[in-house]
């Protein structure tokens, strides 16, 4: 059994303009509303907070929704293409509102979009589970992810270059250069990803699988308690190392400036290492998830995370040494990220993946609105010294509770030589 790493690719399309978007989203919109129409920080924080809000209400609807629709062009590539062409059309009218500085119109077309988005976030995430046989998943996360880091670097690279002088320079260049890409994206998902005969291909290719599945939607009782217990389990840790990540990613800047005294953007160079650390290692997580198991290599990053924070928390001031221990976060934040998804969509059924996808970004969302509260709370009223430490414990309680988890968890059949294993289809 091997991955067409094509067709992975072409089915990483969709995330990568996802990944474009959001990328857009975290960087141009606050300094929108900061330098355009003059909102405070904690108007602003209550603003960009609104897509998790949404996220958590929405995906799992989507995605359940996803799983019941037949069409011509299958079950996830509708909602694809027509979420991508509404939020294109919507988020072309914020450039607009800003230049001519309409906060009405402009917080309108935000939430307007952010509604776009999340229309199709969960079935292009389930694309790749249903066209992927189980035991390959952990390897084609790997590719997903990394073209979503693709997505995100393609628009720091439009911000670094398109984006003029001054306190209030023109965005237009940059929501067309991300629009641009999303629809170029989508255009040659729909030429290579032709969904619904590819499914049956893969049910021809793999007729195991699809016995497997048969047999599972004909158990009307559904999950066993045991399976209930490990997706229950999987789904807290999911949250819980959402909420130790996320809480560095957001903080850092203030962390580094506050603690570390570091001047301006230096602190920038700590978090690109991570980045790009994580970058590097999506591919060979996914082999070696392939050889010892998605739970191993889960446990093993977090394992990683827990060391990283626990090295930086002992940094007084900033050290160039500070960079391995981000690398580490890094490299463990991928070994998470590639096999959670697969492993909750392991005890799925093909007729409801879409579900699930939405079941694990109700959980990772719902973390993103919590840490930044907690911890940020601990920030203002203890000290910033709170944050490592923070970070720390929850990754320990991850630990724990993915300890618990003894379902998801798949490998492919050993080749009878080591190089088969690598094997490539066309």
């Amino acid at each position: 059994m091997k991955l067409n790493y094509k067709r992975t690719f072409f089915i990483g399309l969709a995330f990568l303009s996802i990944s474009a978007f959001w990328q857009m989203y975290d960087n141009i919109i606050p300094l929108i509303l900061q330098n355009t129409f003059g909102l405070t920080d904690s108007v602003i924080g209550g603003i960009m907070a609104i897509d998790n809000v949404l996220a958590v209400f929405l995906l799992p609807i989507i995605g359940s929704l996803s799983d019941k629709v037949d069409t011509r062009l299958g079950k996830r590539t509708p909602f694809v293409v027509g979420g991508t062409i509404a939020a294109v059309i919507l988020m072309m009218l914020m450039p607009l509102a800003d230049a001519t500085e309409q906060i009405g119109l402009f917080i309108v077309a935000l939430a307007l979009t952010l509604i776009a988005m999340a229309m199709y976030r969960s079935p292009a995430v389930a694309l790749m589970p249903d066209l992927t046989p189980k035991p390959l998943r952990s390897s084609a996360n790997a590719v997903i992810n990394l073209m979503g880091a693709v997505g995100g670097v393609y628009t720091l690279i439009l911000i670094q270059f398109l984006v003029g002088e001054g306190e209030r320079p023109s965005y237009l260049p940059i929501f067309l250069g991300v629009a641009a890409m999303m629809l170029v994206a989508i255009v040659v998902l729909l030429i290579t990803i032709k969904e619904k005969s590819l499914a049956a291909q893969i049910a021809e290719e793999y007729p195991e699988e699809a016995e497997k599945e048969e047999k599972a939607a004909q158990e009307k009782a559904g999950l066993t308690k045991d399976v209930k217990r490990s997706l229950g389990f999987i789904l807290v840790s999911i949250f819980l190392w959402f909420t130790a990540y996320n809480a560095v990613t957001t903080a850092f800047s203030r962390y580094a400036t506050t603690v570390w005294k570091m001047e301006g953007g230096g602190y920038a160079s700590c978090l690109m290492v991570a980045t790009v650390a994580a970058i590097i290692s999506y591919i060979p997580i996914g082999i070696v998830a392939s050889k010892i198991g998605r739970k191993k290599t889960i446990l093993a990053g977090l394992v990683m995370m827990f060391i990283s924070y626990s090295a930086v928390f002992f940094f007084p001031t900033y050290h160039v040494a500070a960079n391995f221990f981000f690398a580490l976060i890094g490299v463990g934040w991928a070994s998470v990220g590639v096999n959670s998804l697969p492993m909750v969509v392991e005890m799925s059924k093909n007729s409801d993946i879409g579900k699930y996808t939405g079941l694990y970004y109700t959980f990772s969302m719902t973390a993103q609105i919590f840490t930044p509260i907690v911890s940020g709370a601990l920030l203002q009223y203890i000290s910033y010294n709170t944050l490592f430490p923070y970070a720390m414990f929850f990754t320990a309680c991850a630990f724990l509770t993915m300890s618990m988890v003894k379902h998801g968890d798949s490998k492919p059949e050993q080749k009878k030589r080591l190089l088969e294993n690598f094997d490539v289809e066309d």
